[in-house]
């Protein structure tokens, strides 16, 4: 009796647990969201998230209508068609009593990630239509056939092929069909620059316009990555597993990319050890129930390096142009972490117990003495499940060019998606300053005058003094540009010789040496411009000399980048207020 209550309890708590797991794994399209939108450029942020939103309620109603159907096992007195997909029907409409609503919103968020996951490498230049007619395809065929082959008592999962959380069923496709996409879509313009030839001799950096945003896209999806691997354990012990090797991957992943980056490009790109995190948790998804720290430690060190290795063969081998680095992270370790199960799976996991009775694993991984049983078997279900992947979104991508067209035009590209497909003047309205953040507004001279009750004629009358201005008092500009943390030496400096007005702006700049060499993602910038503040000032009475000495005196260092002092004859000077011109101008009140 003790036994069947307790059995109850454990089937209520971690059915609970389920779906808060489930839960997880949607708030995982946040992070993405948040991912893509930093990682690219601000105008083209509204688009983004718009895209991201779609994902999820397209791949809803995508969902429902067919794709669960065709995924899940098949409803009881009936069977799967020969173990490729399960059999069309409309459960959830037509037997809501006997439905299983928690296997149904379960599988659809992993549905929903596998689509996302193609946005990122096709972001900036993507119609928006054709974005929602393949999220709707890959929702509603592509996925739930391959998933059901591996999740859905499919022929892979008779065989024991095993991929607990989805490296190779939701990332790996997913990044495959990033690729394709990414490939015949082309890269953005001014990516790649070609000879005469059509030869690609460079390799441009496009940054991203917020790395702090792309952070908190990354530690949304770690956060969300616990229920995405641990939503199915069934037992304390084997949760607990599932939580360490997915923190163990991912921070390892990290640590490698950066040691890497730091030697490789002298600093540790925070762009690249972002996607590493990532990296190192698609990797540790497929055998997070099945392996130990040992081996989590091992495929987190590969993921890291890999990473780092993917980028490159886009950008300086293959020439795709993937904007935020989804194909390293999502195909190429997906790969791995596929192929990761026949290598360092172990009856010491908690999980292998439980996938052994299930028989969602046939032997230990190569390195813990199972041959090469299980890796055969995950070879297997890679290469199978790549070539649907290929075949699938090969011919929904060229379908959908040949027809609707797949990309926007150079106009709305150069523009910003943001503005041509959604009418959004920017996603950062009121915050974001310039021509590209701003509306389009008139306003004429008479608005402009009309502020004032007053004319400017007749708002203070003119005091015009008369004094000849000396010869040794000529007008004269000083203009500084300067390192933004010596700028209060500078104001002090200013103000002990008498100079207390001057205009303040932060700019970006480089001198001849164009910036120190710089890298993005491992491209070199081009030409690095770096934070810089300019001090104008206009004096009179101070001698020029002396605001000169003053200046290299406190923005010294020796190094290149000290700044530089610019020195131009003024014509004339008019205060607004008074009428004074010339050097009255610019005396006190008191003077």
């Amino acid at each position: 009796m003790t036994d069947e209550i307790m059995k109850v309890i454990n089937d209520n708590v971690y059915g609970v647990w389920f779906l808060i797991g489930a839960a997880l794994v949607f708030w995982m399209q946040a992070g993405f969201a948040m991912v893509e939108a930093g990682f690219t450029r601000a105008k083209n942020s509204g688009n983004i998230i718009m895209k991201n939103l779609m994902d999820f309620c397209i791949g809803t109603v995508m969902w429902f209508l067919i794709g669960a159907s065709l995924m899940l096992p098949a409803a009881e007195g009936k069977s799967d068609i020969l173990g490729i997909l399960g059999t069309p029907g409309f459960g959830v409409f037509t037997d809501y009593a006997n439905f299983s609503y928690s296997g149904f919103v379960f599988n659809l968020v992993f549905c929903a990630t596998t689509a996302t996951i193609v946005s990122g490498a096709m972001a900036e230049r993507t119609k928006f239509l054709s974005y929602c007619v393949y999220s709707g395809v890959i929702s509603a065929l592509v996925y739930p056939i391959e998933a059901h082959w591996i999740w859905g008592g499919g022929w892979l999962a008779q065989l024991g092929f095993h991929d607990f959380a989805g490296s190779c069923c939701i990332h790996m496709v997913g990044g495959i069909s990033a690729i394709i996409g990414a490939k015949i879509l082309g890269p953005r313009i001014g990516k790649f620059v070609k000879d005469e030839k059509g030869k690609v001799v460079k390799v441009n950096a496009f940054p991203g316009h917020s790395i702090p945003l792309g952070a908190l896209g990354v530690f949304i999806l770690w956060f969300g990555w616990y229920g995405f691997n641990g939503a199915a354990c069934t037992t304390i012990e084997d949760l607990g597993s599932v939580f360490l090797t997915t923190t163990i991957a991912p921070a390892v992943a990290t640590v490698a990319c950066m040691i890497f980056t730091w030697i490789k490009y002298k600093k540790p790109d925070v762009s690249m050890c972002l996607n590493a995190s990532l990296a190192g948790l698609v990797a540790i998804t497929a055998s997070c129930d099945v392996t130990d720290a040992k081996g989590a430690f091992v495929i987190g060190i590969v993921a890291g390096l890999l990473v780092v290795f993917g980028v490159w063969l886009l950008d300086y081998k293959l020439h795709i142009d993937d904007p935020v680095g989804a194909v390293a992270v999502h195909m190429m370790n997906g790969i791995w972490g596929t192929i990761a199960v026949g290598l360092f799976a172990t009856s010491k996991a908690p999980g292998y117990a439980i996938a052994m009775e299930n028989g969602a694993i046939k032997a230990e991984g190569l390195f813990f003495g199972g041959g090469f049983t299980q890796l055969g078997l995950q070879l297997l279900g890679f290469v199978t499940v790549a070539a649907w992947a290929v075949v699938c979104m090969t011919i929904v991508f060229l379908a959908i060019k040949a027809t609707i067209g797949l990309r926007a035009s150079r106009e709305e590209e150069i523009k910003g998606l943001d503005i041509c497909e959604h009418g959004l003047t920017s996603a950062y309205a009121g915050f974001e300053f310039g021509a590209a953040g701003m509306p389009d507004i008139d306003i004429t001279y008479d608005d402009v005058v009309s502020v004032g009750s007053e004319s400017v004629e007749n708002a203070v009358p003119a005091m015009v003094k008369t004094s000849d201005i000396p010869d040794d008092k000529k007008i004269t500009k000083v203009e500084i540009l300067m390192k933004q943390e010596r700028f209060e030496a500078l104001k002090k400096a200013m103000n002990d010789i008498g100079v207390t007005g001057m205009t303040v702006t932060q700019v970006l700049g480089c001198g001849a040496q164009k910036g120190a060499p710089e890298y993005y993602r491992g491209v070199q910038m081009e030409m690095q411009l770096l934070p810089k503040v300019q001090v104008e000032m206009v004096i009179s009475k101070v001698p020029v000399m002396d605001v000169i000495n003053a200046a290299r005196k406190v923005l010294y260092t020796g190094h290149i980048g000290d700044g530089k002092i610019f020195v131009y004859d003024v014509e004339n000077v008019v205060k607004v207020r008074t009428g004074e011109v010339g050097y009255d101008a610019l005396q006190g009140e008191d003077d």
